[in-house]
């Protein structure tokens, strides 16, 4: 327990427990005091480990399939007594060993920064100011204010609740969510006598706000709070399922299979064959089955030499053994994924599982909210209907703080009824195409409007604005230090809260003038409406009776109006339910949310009954207080799209990504913004009439389609009004029966769900705690194009990835089939003369090769990597193209330095293979040979340096990189556009003269020495080699074979008529420069992905042929 109490604080009033702790309520702790707190404390944090151990990174290690065949090779050595062989392989390991644990130790290390960033965050009040800071920095005394969704980040000693329910179960073990209060005069007993679970004044850290609000004293942080003593007294680990040894109860077989369980979940652990991101499994298990195959090399190696194995054939064996494992994938692949983390970092994204950056990638469908994502989220009340016909609207300002900017008009609507305007567009048909254009279309009458006046301050509208301000938990305040406007909460009731304070009718004055709060109905997403009691003060403010408490009422319209029973001082019948109807269309189809703002006088003063609890007697409660309302107006919040949204979008098209928008807006309200976005055509007849008639759908129509009928759908919708969370579920599943693979967003608490089930679940970095555990990946800006850009840099990991991989396996490949074609070469002995020798495998694998993959890694994004479909997520990165790739390229490789070796040792020198070269004395027969491995391994290093410059593009030709380039040889350019990659190869190839001439190492280590006019045998099929590449490569382009599925194109794609407006898209490096446009159009039936049609079977094809 921090501070000094005289007895545990839920039996001390607030002001006791403040001054214990130094605090002030109203203000906080003070800069100075967080300092001193932060020095005296630990960080607010529960110490359970997490993190992965050092010594767990240091053994996994030293057990991965390089290591393992390093070791193996050591130890042959040593037992060959070739010291020199098996020190540098003792040097190797040891070296490779620590810079593996060093760099995996950082990437956890970073890993957990970015974890950190996205953990639960605490809204606290200090210096008078209300800020949002990291669970770690909180301190005892913090005044911290908790919310339904949020983790309470501490112990707090509750001061103010309403409604405030916390879900303890974990905790206390009860179920149910217990309700909260501030008082501590129920408790007379000691402290002993009374149960955590039953002080109902504190709120305990790591329980969630299940409902309502509150505020509180931190009272301990850390291992100090109740959970942290739990934490620190118990270290058991849960076991997974079918682990247990308990014969007596799951039978005499269960120690047997729990045992074999626990050995291979301890091995594979160790080994990453269990625990990883899939691709890390996969590279894993790749390496191990490569490590067999060198087993089996070995042991065709002593097939080949009839089992007699003597030194030579083992130093052999040892060769083909360490030629076929590619070092440093395994190293090169988690530098990649870190780099690639910490560049989402800058941009604002912040990944909490590795997983989601290879998903990323992949991703075929973006299901996104509008609000704070697609929007701007600063909302402005724009117009306000009362049920007279009186229409308010607020001109001249887009400050959603300020009520001081713009000025209030007034007018009067028209309520004759209009005729509905001709959609000439929709009319027109290909069938009946007429270019005679209608007379009202073409002279259009001019729009008579109704004469505004300054808005004066009625009954109707201060009743209006009074329920406006009390239905709401946002404030405005003017920040005197700052001289400017400050608001809290969120961005519908700011909207509001702003517009009543134009009026200067905002709450904080209306509680001062004697408004007192009673009860709170929290905004639930099931109902849409939110309601809260207020006692009325005296003075009779707009004629209400002080004898009786009101209830005001605010949310969705089409919910409202159902509850009301009257509008105004009229009845309400289904001609004013149309005519109310009517005017939230006209407000929506501008992109305004339109909101129901109700009111209704309580019957007496509403006093709670604490002796019924419950969610049912709750229920009953809200259904009373929310029913017989009377409806005292709308109002229209226009929440203007983000400038960089529609680029995005269009991005997303080229790309092959489909965009939704689901929305708790009304569907015109839905529609407009759609349209103005790009995620629908602003004429929906380029659809088509099946897939128009779907295209926008609410909620409930979509709800009450069976999964069949869904899957019948020629497109899903990209538009779903009035969503519920249930509806974002559904969504996912749907779109899974179409093996798609999709993003999701979300920020309450009932988004986790759908957030849990989408392959990526994206949380907003304002959203709920809640929301943000059950994600992949926060978004700490909230932005689509946040999204966007995370797409991007997924793809150029994900090619990058293909890149490096395809240059170690390459490089395998190669060696492998020199070692195995050498085995024919046969001294006098009859023992097999290896063309290379294992520590040259080992320099070029580990010290040539290494450093470019690392380049490769690094490697910016091509200029069409978003106008690329998403990749195969069941193939992943070894697709086709790159495994054929691999034994070409290998092939070539091999075959190039096959003959190089045979050309000095048959052609020049007369098959003169000596005695014993393999070897560690060096014997004057060896002459020829060791000048032959010397030409093999200078150009076994240059083929594959220069191929890391090859493989900067898969597809391209080297000397023309950049299809956008207007440069007539650009090839230096493209190469120096990745300086580490460039002085990664320059580096290693000037690398070869010293190896090759340096004494006695030449020799005694590397098995070789200086070679003169070979270097002509070595440039030229160096080239040769390049031009094979380029060759395969002409022959891949010309023949459009292995390449990528063309992006489906169509008459309209989405994002495309507002991409006009916009001169540039976006890069991931920086979200204010954006990639160059695709110059080509690709010709098809809709946008964007074939992979939306009906079913995988009824997509269209789109490979190019």
């Amino acid at each position: 327990m921090s501070g000094e109490f005289p007895k545990h604080p839920f039996l001390l009033d607030v002001p006791e427990v403040a001054k214990a702790l130094g605090t002030d309520v109203d203000k906080g702790l003070t800069e100075a005091q967080v300092s001193q707190l932060q020095s005296k404390y630990p960080p607010n944090e529960l110490d359970v480990g997490g993190t992965v151990a050092w010594y767990t990174i240091l053994i996994r290690q030293l057990f991965n399939a390089m290591i393992l065949v390093l070791l193996f090779a050591m130890t042959l050595s040593f037992v060959i007594r070739d010291w020199i062989e098996a020190g540098v392989l003792a040097a190797v390991i040891i070296l490779n060993v620590s810079i593996g644990f060093w760099q995996e130790l950082s990437a956890e290390k970073k890993m957990d920064a970015l974890r950190a960033l996205s953990s639960p965050s605490a809204s606290v009040l200090r210096d008078g100011k209300t800020i949002v800071i990291p669970n770690a920095e909180v301190v005892p005394g913090d005044i911290v204010s908790i919310k339904m969704g949020d983790t309470v980040p501490a112990d707090l000693r509750l001061f103010e609740v309403m409604n405030l329910n916390c879900d303890e179960s974990s905790l206390t073990g009860e179920t149910l969510p217990m309700e909260k209060s501030t008082d501590h005069s129920e408790y007379t007993q000691d402290e002993s006598e009374v149960s955590i679970g039953d002080r109902h004044n504190i709120a305990y850290a790591t329980t969630v706000v299940q409902k309502g609000r509150g505020r509180g004293i931190v009272i301990s942080t850390g291992m100090a709070t109740e959970v942290g003593k739990i934490a620190a007294s118990s270290t058991k680990k849960r076991r997974k399922p079918g682990r247990s040894m308990n014969w007596k109860k799951y039978g005499k077989a269960a120690p047997v299979k729990g045992g074999v369980r626990r050995v291979y979940d301890f091995v594979g652990k160790f080994l990453g064959l269990t625990e990883g991101t899939p691709l890390q499994i996969k590279l894993a298990k790749l390496a191990y089955v490569l490590f067999f195959c060198a087993l089996i090399l070995a042991v065709v190696v002593f097939g080949v030499n009839k089992f007699d194995v003597n030194n030579e054939v083992l130093i052999y064996a040892i060769s083909t053994g360490i030629a076929i494992i590619p070092e440093s994938l395994v190293a090169v692949l988690t530098i990649s994924m870190v780099v690639a983390t910490t560049v989402m970092r800058k941009a604002n994204v912040v990944v909490r599982d590795l997983s989601a950056l290879e998903a990323l990638g992949g991703v075929t469908n973006i299901c996104s909210d509008k609000t704070g994502t697609l929007t701007q989220g600063a909302m402005i009340v724009k117009k306000v209907w009362l049920p007279k016909s009186s229409i308010y609207t607020v001109r001249d300002s887009m400050d959603p703080s300020n009520p001081t900017v713009g000025s209030v008009t007034y007018s009067q609507v028209d309520n004759q009824p209009q005729e509905a305007p001709r959609d000439y567009d929709q009319e027109r048909t290909t069938a009946a195409i007429k270019f005679d254009v209608p007379d009202e279309k073409l002279n259009p009458k001019p729009k008579t409007e109704s004469p505004e006046s300054e808005a004066q301050l009625t009954d109707d509208l201060r009743l209006f604005l009074l329920s406006a301000a009390l239905c709401n938990l946002a404030t405005v305040r003017f920040d005197q230090e700052e001289d400017k406007w400050k608001t809290t909460g969120e961005p519908t009731e700011v909207a509001l809260q702003v517009f009543s304070h134009r009026f200067e009718r905002g709450k904080k004055k209306m509680e001062a003038a004697g408004w007192k709060q009673t009860a709170e109905f929290p905004f639930d997403s099931t109902i849409k409406r939110m309601s809260v009691i207020y006692d009325a003060p005296e003075g009779k403010d707009v004629g209400m009776d002080t004898t009786n408490s009101y209830v005001f009422t605010k949310g969705a319209v089409e919910r409202i109006i159902d509850l009301c029973d009257y509008v105004g001082d009229e009845p309400m019948t289904e001609e004013a339910k149309e005519k109310i109807l009517d005017q939230m269309t006209s407000f929506a189809s501008q992109g305004q949310r339109v909101l129901a703002i109700a009111y209704k006088k309580w019957d007496g003063k509403y006093v709670e009954d604490k002796s019924k609890k419950g969610d049912d007697n709750e229920s009953a409660v809200r259904s009373a207080a929310e029913s017989n309302l009377t409806l005292i107006g709308l109002a229209g919040i226009y929440d203007p799209p983000r400038r960089e949204t529609t680029p995005a979008i269009f991005d997303c098209a080229q790309a092959g990504i489909k965009v939704h928008m689901l929305t708790g807006d009304h569907p015109e309200t839905a529609k407009a913004i759609a349209k103005e976005v790009g995620i629908i055509p602003h004429n929906l007849g380029v659809l088509g009439a099946n897939v128009a008639n779907t295209v926008v759908m609410k909620a409930t129509d979509f709800d009450k389609l069976s999964d069949a009928e869904i899957d019948a759908l020629e497109d899903l919708p990209l538009v779903i009004a009035r969503c519920a969370p249930e509806t974002k579920s559904r969504m996912v599943e749907a779109l899974r029966r179409r093996d798609a693979f999709m993003a999701m967003t979300g920020d309450g608490v009932n988004d986790a769900p759908s957030l849990s089930r989408a392959d990526v679940g994206i949380a907003m970095g304002s959203g709920s705690d809640v929301a943000k555990s059950a994600s992949k990946i926060v978004l700490t800006d909230d932005k689509f194009n946040s999204i966007v850009a995370a797409i991007r840099e997924g793809r150029r990991m994900f090619s990058n990835i293909q890149k490096f991989i395809l240059h170690l396996l390459t490089s395998n490949v190669g060696e492998v089939i020199l070692l195995i074609a050498g085995l024919g070469f046969q001294d006098r002995n009859g023992q097999s003369v290896f063309p290379i020798s294992p520590l040259e495998i080992l320099w070029i694998n580990m010290v040539t090769s290494s450093f470019p993959a690392f380049g490769l890694g690094r490697e910016k994004a091509s200029a069409d990597i978003m106008r690329k479909p998403p990749h195969d997520k069941r193939r992943g990165v070894f697709t086709n193209q790159i495994l054929i790739d691999m034994l070409v390229y290998g092939t070539i490789m091999g075959t190039c330095t096959l003959m190089s070796f045979v050309i000095i040792i048959y052609g020049v020198n007369d098959g003169q293979l000596g005695v014993e070269c393999n070897s560690k004395d060096y014997n004057d027969s060896c002459y020829y040979v060791y000048r032959a491995r010397a030409a093999v391994f200078a150009e076994l290093t240059w083929m594959i340096l220069f191929s890391a410059w090859e493989f900067k593009d898969i597809r391209r030709s080297m000397f023309r990189l950049n299809p956008d380039s207007t440069s007539r040889f650009p090839l230096f350019k493209d190469l120096w556009a990745n300086q580490f990659l460039f002085w990664a190869v320059t580096i290693g190839a000037l690398s070869v003269f010293p190896t090759v001439y340096i004494p006695k190492i030449n020799r005694m280590v590397f098995k070789h020495h200086g070679i003169s006019w070979e270097w002509g045998l070595v440039f030229g099929m160096t080239i040769v080699f390049v031009l094979g590449i380029e060759a395969w490569k002409a022959v891949k382009r010309h023949f459009n074979i292995l390449d990528d599925h063309k992006v489906v194109r169509g008459a309209w794609s989405q994002g495309e008529e507002g991409s006009k407006r916009f001169g540039k898209t976006m890069s991931f490096s920086s979200l204010k420069s954006w990639a160059s446009r695709s110059r080509a159009q690709s010709t098809g039936p809709l946008t964007p992905s074939a992979t939306q049609g009906r079913s995988a079977s009824q997509a269209p094809e789109v490979r190019d042929a």
